[in-house]
């Protein structure tokens, strides 16, 4: 049996605080732009047939019931007591959070509590721009607030993301290398009076003089990567668009962590093979690849050093997620690790060892979590 400590959930959201309804509910299953098929739900989905089979028993249900009786049985339970047994049930025993995200979900020390674990913040560095945006009067005032808030930042978070919409990896991809003074300056104008209040950051210019603002604190970047937002096009999901930017940041004390490769996990084991700085994970899509999972986890581990591969769940809006991520992960790491064990290519001590690494040990080395504990 493999051993593992309380994980490291390196990646994920608050939860939402509302009740939810068959539709709301089914509709944070996937990353859709439209409806389900004609005579199915978002259930009829890998990461929901994972939801029925891994949820249920965690609030008093068999696994695999209708999903009609189990948010049945979630409005009985209410949204706060749901959310605990489920966050609870999952063995998380860090959360790493990103807090950029809209809407009313719970921040890091609320999602401690729910979970009786600890939390932390990544922030979000588009948000980031957009809060000092809708304070800063004039470009010369944005940029030296953007600065300080930075610095600001980097002194209580445990890392920085970027990747709303995932359109940066194409802008490094074309220029890795720090945008200059005048062209901050003018992209920084351009987004200024273009812009409403609360009006996200599209421009790849100041997309990537976010990015080389987060490299110069030294703390870790999370850059997400594989199939992401509903629309995105599918040649901006490869890691692999980031190889200038990894080179150019090497030597320079900030770790890259790239999050969710998948199908292109790969390119970023390969990434995390190459550059000591860099690292990877799978994010969701344990979940969302149901029985193959052990396999994806596989290749993953063919390339990536066992000390440069990272758990996080993706989990977003609804606890179901947080608890999928981690359940699945185990459940998947393990059939991968006693599969070795069972040909003698590895020792049980080995599967231990390495299972523990990548479950919360290297997230713990990565964010310097022990030091902040």
């Amino acid at each position: 049996m493999i051993e593992t400590p309380p994980l490291v959930d390196q990646h994920c959201q608050g939860v939402l605080r509302t009740e939810l309804g068959l539709g709301t509910f089914e509709a944070q299953l996937i990353r859709s732009a439209g409806p389900p098929a004609a005579g199915t739900t978002f259930f009829d989905t890998q990461t929901g047939f994972a939801v029925r089979r891994w949820c249920p028993p965690l609030l008093g249900l068999e696994p695999h019931c209708p999903p009609a009786r189990y948010l049945a049985r979630r409005r009985e339970l209410g949204v706060a007591e749901a959310g605990r047994l489920l966050l609870r049930g999952a063995g998380v025993g860090a959360y790493l959070v990103d807090t950029g995200v809209p809407g009313d979900l719970t921040p890091p020390k609320e999602l401690a509590r729910a979970a009786d674990a600890e939390a932390f913040e990544i922030v979000r560095l588009e948000s980031l721009a957009e809060q000092v945006a809708d304070t800063s009067g004039t470009v010369a005032a944005f940029l030296a607030n953007l600065a300080e808030a930075v610095h600001h930042a980097a002194a209580g978070a445990v890392a920085f993301t970027c990747g709303a919409d995932a359109r940066y990896p194409a802008a490094l991809a074309q220029y890795p290398e720090p945008p200059g003074p005048g062209e901050v300056r003018g992209a920084a104008g351009r987004w200024l009076a273009g812009r409403t209040k609360g009006g996200a950051v599209r421009d790849p210019v100041l997309l990537r003089h976010l990015l080389w603002s987060a490299v110069a604190t030294r703390l870790p970047i999370q850059l997400h990567t594989g199939a992401g937002e509903p629309g995105q096009r599918p040649e901006h999901a490869d890691p692999g668009l980031l190889t200038g930017f990894v080179r150019a940041t090497e030597g320079l004390g900030a770790p890259l962590v790239l999050l969710g490769g998948y199908p292109h996990h790969r390119a970023a084991a390969r990434l995390a093979e190459a550059f000591a700085h860099v690292h990877a994970d799978l994010g969701p899509f344990l979940a969302r690849t149901g029985p193959g999972a052990a396999s994806v986890l596989a290749e993953l581990l063919e390339l990536t050093p066992f000390g440069k591969l990272l758990f996080s769940s993706g989990g977003r809006q609804v606890p179901e997620l947080h608890a999928v991520g981690a359940l699945a992960f185990r459940e998947a790491l393990g059939r991968v690790l006693r599969g070795w064990v069972g040909d003698g290519a590895w020792s049980w001590r080995d599967a231990d060892r390495v299972a523990a690494m990548i479950a919360a040990g290297n997230a713990r080395r990565v964010y310097r979590l022990d030091e902040r504990a």
